[in-house]
């Protein structure tokens, strides 16, 4: 059971014979340099492995996921395209009116 004083949890000492040895702790320091690093070809060989084997994890969207992302991103995006538009406006509105003109589409 975990105890709370003032909506902390208490977090108890933990003794030597508790901690039980980590990954770093055990290392043994950087590998030897005389180990055979694989040649050019091999090493562009596992990549290509290494990335077959990713392409296996990929799961493609059903029909209606894909359709449901798609108008997702139509509304972001119609969304943004307003915002920028009067952003611009705006902005052109204002430096019209403070450098003279008498609007953004002054000719």
């Amino acid at each position: 059971m975990v105890q709370f004083r003032a909506g902390y949890p208490i977090i108890a000492r933990m003794s030597e014979d508790q901690v039980t040895e980590t990954a770093a702790s055990s290392s043994k320091g950087r590998p030897a340099k005389n180990a055979a690093k694989p040649g050019f070809f091999a090493r562009i060989a596992i990549f290509i492995r290494q990335v077959i084997g990713e392409l296996k994890k990929v799961v493609a969207p059903t029909r209606k996921e894909l359709i449901n992302y798609t108008l997702v991103v139509l509304v972001f995006v119609t969304i943004m395209m307003v915002i920028v538009t009067l952003l611009d406006l705006a902005f052109g509105t204002a430096v019209s009116w403070v450098f003279g003109g008498s609007g953004p589409t002054d000719s």
